[in-house]
């Protein structure tokens, strides 16, 4: 099965070409990964006017794998190709890595790129995105692929740490400012070779491939995140790494990378309403991350909002009287922790009443209402907490709950009440307190 990683955008608060004068300094080797043990220039192609520089190295990693594993595979050491090409003219680094060492066997491919930040021209984005693909590895598949995913990710971690340092040694050198590309001057004289090197220039900037840098030899995946927070759950906009810890909290790479990779593929495939981000990552908890499951009970839950105009419950349905009167529950503040508090008094509640009154459909379109207000209150508390919020408080008070909420119907409409909530809203209870339970709770339980 294929591996496959996608960062969200990082974003340094520098400038692209003081990124790149740090980033430049990890070479031929970096002592803040002592995997990476050495690279060589296999090649390398200037422009005349200096604005396009390609530069191929042969980068030797160590490894840290089982001794046996090393002894059969019979290497200590594995080779990378890594292709960086900038351009300094329109300020963007491509970089490509793959392996070279079992080639034939195992593929991996790492895709990095770094931009200047649309919105402020004085800061630079990265992204990143890689693929492994193990063919076969004398019957330990399954071991190299979580020593790989292991090392990869522990890379990753350190991306902060090492751009931190370079920035800071930069710093303690006096440089803290690194002057743009600027076009070399022109004379009469020069004009045709100048016009015929930008020639040049322009067709080696197309096929230059897409790159993308082996992020996991020299760590820069995770830079020191500052973008500006984009809009909540628009389609069109790229999660980045600001956004994720503020609103969806703290997330290890390859949950990350599930998030974006599962969004991608919405905003790609599905031509409704795009979930919110939040709401896909409650999907994918639910499921371990596993983005086919998770993308299969959320497709399905898709549906049903859409057969059902879910997401217009709120504006459009309003609860029948009796509800209004007899139904003993309601939102009230939140708990300690910031999470909405729902506060149910159940043993008050004639349930068999309720559901000879009304019905099951409308008992259970008064629950759906509560989970979506539920899910807007969770949002609002986000915002006036300044932490993630994503699930509520349920409060259930049992006093006077005795065997006549056993009652058949009622149960049965009970059952499938909490079969709908459990599979359209997955990781939203947080929290379960029960008060004044009597003897006959366990029996009910």
């Amino acid at each position: 099965m294929v591996q496959k990683y996608q960062s969200p955008v990082r974003v340094y608060k520098y400038p692209f070409e003081l990124i790149m004068a740090a980033y430049e300094r990890r070479f031929p080797t970096c002592p803040l990964i002592p995997m990476f043990v050495g690279s060589d220039t296999v090649n390398e192609f200037k422009s005349e006017d200096g604005a396009i520089h390609v530069i191929e190295r042969r980068c030797k990693l160590d490894v840290d794998a089982p001794r046996l594993l090393k002894k059969i595979a019979g290497v200590d050491y594995v080779y990378f190709v890594q292709k960086n090409s900038l351009n300094s003219r329109e300020r963007t680094l491509h970089i490509e890595a793959y392996n070279e060492t079992f080639s034939n066997r195992v593929i991996i491919n790492e895709h990095c790129c770094y931009t200047v930040h649309p919105e402020n021209e004085d800061w630079t984005c990265f992204e990143q995105s890689a693929s492994l693909d193990i063919k076969s590895f004398f019957g330990f598949e399954s071991t190299v692929e979580k020593i790989a995913m292991k090392q990869y990710t522990s890379n990753i971690k350190k991306g902060k740490e090492i751009i931190e340092y370079y920035l800071r040694q930069l710093e303690e050198e006096g440089i803290t400012f690194v002057p743009r590309w600027t076009p070399p001057s022109i004379t009469p004289s020069s004009e045709t070779s100048s016009s015929s090197c930008k020639k040049q220039a322009a067709s080696m900037a197309v096929v230059i491939p897409e790159a993308a840098l082996k992020e996991g030899l020299s760590g820069d995946a995770l830079s020191s995140p500052s973008a500006p927070e984009p809009v909540v759950g628009t389609p069109d906009d790229k999660l980045d790494a600001d956004y994720i810890k503020r609103y969806l909290g703290d997330l290890t790479p390859l949950q990350e990378s599930c998030l974006i990779r599962l969004r991608q593929w919405l905003q790609e495939t599905h031509k409704g309403k795009i979930p919110k981000d939040e709401h896909i990552l409650r999907f994918l908890r639910a499921r371990d991350f596993n983005i086919d499951k998770a993308r299969e009970i959320m497709c399905q839950s898709l549906t049903w909002r859409k057969q059902h105009q879910v997401d217009y419950i709120l504006e459009t349905w309003t609860p029948p009287q009796v509800l209004q009167d007899y139904y003993a529950g309601g939102w009230h503040h939140h708990d300690k922790d910031g999470r909405p508090l729902y506060v149910l008094r159940l043993g008050q509640m004639d349930t068999k009443g309720l559901v000879r009154a009304l019905g099951e459909e409308a008992l259970l379109r008064y629950v759906l209402s509560i989970n979506e207000e539920g899910l807007r209150r969770c949002e609002e508390n986000t915002k006036v907490f300044g932490r993630p919020i994503s699930s509520w408080t349920c409060l259930v008070d049992l006093e006077g709950l005795n065997m006549r909420h056993l009652w058949r119907p009622g149960v049965k409409a009970l059952l499938r009440i909490i079969e709908v909530v459990e599979a359209n809203y997955p990781e939203t209870l947080g929290r379960l307190l029960i008060l004044r339970a009597p003897r006959v709770f366990p029996v009910l339980w």
